[in-house]
């Protein structure tokens, strides 16, 4: 048995509108299944999501502030005032810039842009900038991706003569600054039917506004922000990240052509994960490190080489702080494993003086995905005493509320049910973890802390073809509210399975169920071909992807998670050195090694006393109760069993395994033992021939001459001695000091009311099953010992499906 990572969870979907989906868009079952699940329902809906043109883009001017804006940014231009472009240092806040620099430029503005350094002025629109602006004679400033809570800075903005539009799409607070116009589709009135655009979204409206046009020559600016930033790839968020990514395929923009090739994607298909993990991290790495100044300069910049330089010091930038971040996080752990009480604590507090606060919430989750706990990273700043940091969470808790009730611990607080941000004196930092924990503690059950994988369908093999594989492929890009689908087989088989990739980190496997088979990969997953055998029945969930190589295209499964819902068989007979081989059992303390014969019950003990390692043993006698060497282990603590020698009585076998609830694998380490065994069971004809060469009323020695006899009927001396031991037991001979002789007028017996004769015989079927027997048969053959049967059903239920 294999138990999966994760907790598996079904979507759910009205399976009738899935069907009357299908039927009237002339789409698969599986496609219509998983527009459905995207709330997808009307026919025009799934035309508009499966083929998105500029003609889905929503009227810009149903953003409330958009015509005042628009109005004050023409008057703008056409009297020459300068404008200022205030932006973000994130990808979105980058890109939105990048977008309305070129948008101003076009327009033929007189203009320039600020992105604040996250280091020395911190998030946001603040009052020194708008000192600043006012000094070098800006009378407007735009905002693109921030400006919503900056209600002292436009405050002053106003006693200056700055006029601000701010353009964002955050959270609006309570009160809102009074700013000249605010485009924000998520502020309270504003009649927008989409309110979940990125900044670099937001800027677009604006530029189509302006332009009283879709401004397609932004659409690639428009999709990397977009996808980058994590926002719900949806209505006009899909229309962005579709049409975004054809046009940065095509793209001519010396800065995007610049990244691509750093990035190893120079002429190859740039799809959202090229964004989400190439392009994106080294947008960001500029303002996580430095400042955002070279990323905005890379994509408005219309000089090859300046791109090609600014991309590389972008690149170079990455990669220090991909390992800043691999540094941190290996720091993190251990400030984990130093200030967490394992299982009590449900939450992760962990700090440290000088940790890069621009990398902190990228640490914060990764120690989510490594231990699964809400987590929050700390930098403390040693000569202020203040702690700056971000907090990640998980599935189910709504982390901005927990936080909330420690809000009197903090000097500056915000985010959302996933992730925040915070600061507070590093001295409350052990009140905060206490409390935190408590909060965490109340509301976490122990379920709660094993990862979620959510499941769009369930399929059979034969279902996944090419072209059921491409027809999913058109619901990309994939993201937020558009996730990668994800599929579940059920009793598939593994025609083959080895490791592959450096060191065999990866996993590759051919899945098969009768009706076809199908390649998979699990990526990073190359243990799993220790944990399975070739006779196992696997329930996988997975991404349907297709394979191209070589010219050749075919589907192809990206394996998520893995389990086995039955006790696996690992075949291990007849290994040279049965001894050896026990110390490669996994998980010792939760082993026993079981022998049956006398003779190995003895080889066994010293075994176990050279091998050590917590394993522990002892001899299954016939009527099922174990001699164990030693204290016996607790039942459920049991979960794997190895059999040293080969069983000697199916239902001692079975009453063994049984005894134990928590049984997940059997491995068999035994062969056919050639001190007991005389090859096939004796026939009626073997019995008679030895009966016939004992003479009525003498006594026969059991010498050379006597064997000779029996051996002309084709028996062995191995085998006559067994029927001899069978004859006296049923009173037929009697042992003479020198030999055996017939007993007078013997009573009619059975063979079988001979137990040496049932023993012997159950021995030998038992040699024929586990012995000589194929994987594959062997494994069958302990499924129905243990009376187990694996159906579809129970396989959902297992894993919550």
């Amino acid at each position: 048995m294999l138990k999966p990572k994760t907790r598996w969870r079904m979507r759910p979907y009205d399976e009738q509108a899935a069907r009357d989906l299908a039927q009237r868009c002339g789409l698969p079952a599986l496609v219509a299944r998983l527009l459905v699940q995207r709330g997808i329902t009307d026919p025009d809906e799934a035309e508009r999501f499966l083929n998105p043109t500029p003609d889905h883009f929503h009227d810009p001017f149903n953003l409330d502030g958009m015509e005042r804006a628009v109005a004050r940014i023409r008057r703008a231009i056409a009297g020459g005032e300068p404008i200022l472009i205030y932006g973000d240092y994130d990808a979105d806040g980058v890109t939105s810039t990048a977008l309305m620099v070129h948008l101003l430029r076009m327009l033929g503005a007189r203009f320039d842009y600020y992105v604040p350094n996250r280091f020395t002025e911190g998030y946001g629109l603040h009052p020194q900038a708008i000192e600043w602006a006012a000094e070098q004679g800006f009378r407007l400033l735009v905002t693109v991706d921030t400006g919503i809570t900056a209600v002292e800075a436009v405050a002053l903005a106003r006693a200056r003569g700055v006029d601000v539009i701010i353009t964002d799409h955050h959270e609006p607070p309570v009160v809102l600054p009074d700013a000249y116009a605010i485009i924000n589709p998520k502020k309270p009135g504003c009649a927008y039917p989409f309110d979940q655009l990125a900044g670099v979204g937001v800027a677009f409206k604006v530029a189509h506004a302006l332009l009283g046009r879709p401004p397609l020559e932004f659409l690639d600016l428009a999709a990397v922000g977009t996808i980058a930033d994590l926002v719900p790839l949806v209505d006009e968020n899909r229309v962005l990240a579709k049409l975004g990514l054809a046009a940065l395929n095509g793209t001519n923009r010396p800065g995007f052509r610049a990244l691509l090739r750093v990035s190893g994607l120079e002429g190859k298909p740039v799809d959202e994960g090229h964004v989400g993990f190439a392009l994106g991290p080294r947008l960001n790495a500029g303002g996580r490190l430095d400042s955002a100044d070279d990323a905005v300069r890379l994509l408005t910049t219309d000089d090859p080489a300046e791109a090609d330089a600014l991309a590389k010091r972008l690149d170079a930038l990455n990669r220090q702080r991909q390992d800043l971040v691999e540094r941190i996080v290996a720091e993190a752990a251990e400030e984990v494993a130093a200030t967490c009480d394992w299982p009590r604590d449900r939450a992760i507090v962990v700090a440290r003086e000088g940790w890069n606060i621009g990398v902190v919430g990228i640490v914060a989750s990764k120690l989510v995905e490594r231990f699964y706990r809400p987590t929050v990273v700390l930098s403390i700043d040693a000569s202020s005493g203040v702690a700056k940091g971000s907090a990640r969470s998980i599935e189910g808790f709504d982390l901005y509320q927990a936080l909330s009730t420690c809000r009197d611990l903090f000097t500056h607080f915000g985010g959302h049910p996933m992730a925040a941000g915070l600061t507070l004196p590093a001295d409350a930092i052990p009140l905060l973890r206490e409390r935190f924990n408590a909060v965490a503690g109340a509301r976490l059950q122990d379920e709660d802390l094993v990862p979620v994988t959510h499941v769009d369908a369930a399929c059979a093999l034969s279902e996944v073809t090419l072209e059921a594989v491409e027809t999913v492929m058109r619901l990309s890009p994939f993201g937020v509210g558009n996730p990668f689908p994800r599929v579940h087989l059920s009793g598939v088989r593994l025609a083959q399975f080895r490791r592959v990739g450096r060191d065999g980190q990866h996993f590759k496997a051919l899945l098969a169920d009768g009706s076809g088979t199908l390649d998979a990969v699990g990526f990073s997953l190359g243990e799993l071909a220790d944990s399975l055998t070739p006779a196992d029945r696997l329930d996988v969930v997975g991404e349907l992807a297709v394979n191209e190589w070589n010219g050749m295209r075919r589907p192809q499964l990206i394996l998520r998670d893995v389990a086995v819902p039955h006790v696996q068989v690992f075949d291990w007979r007849g290994v040279p050195n049965p001894g050896e081989r026990l110390r490669e059992v996994p998980a010792p303390s939760r082993t026993v090694v079981f022998a049956f014969a006398d003779r190995h019950e003895r080889e066994l003990a010293y075994v176990l006393d050279v091998v050590g390692s917590g394993l522990r043993g002892g001899r299954v006698m016939p009527d099922g109760t174990v001699r164990w060497f030693g204290a016996p282990p607790a039942a459920d603590e049991v979960e794997h069993v190895v059999l040293y020698d080969l069983p000697t009585n199916r239902e001692a076998l079975r009453r063994v395994l049984k005894a134990f609830p928590r049984l997940s694998r059997v491995y068999c380490l035994f062969g056919a033992d050639p001190d007991s065994a005389f090859g096939a069971f004796p026939g009626r004809e073997a019995f008679k021939a030895v009966y016939c060469c004992l003479p009525s009323g003498q006594t026969r020695r059991l010498d050379e001459t006597f064997f000779r006899a029996v051996a002309r009927f084709g028996v062995k001396p191995r085998t006559a001695r067994f029927i001899l031991e069978v004859f006296a037991e049923l009173g037929l001979v009697m042992k003479a000091a020198d030999g055996v002789v017939r007993t007078p007028n013997p009573p009619r017996r059975r063979l079988s009311d001979s137990r040496r004769y049932r023993e012997e015989e159950e021995r030998c079927a038992l040699e024929r099953e586990l012995v000589y027997s194929s994987q594959t048969a062997l494994a069958e053959w302990f499924a129905q010992l243990l009376g187990e049967t694996v159906n579809e059903e129970a396989l959902c239920h297992g894993h919550q499906l």
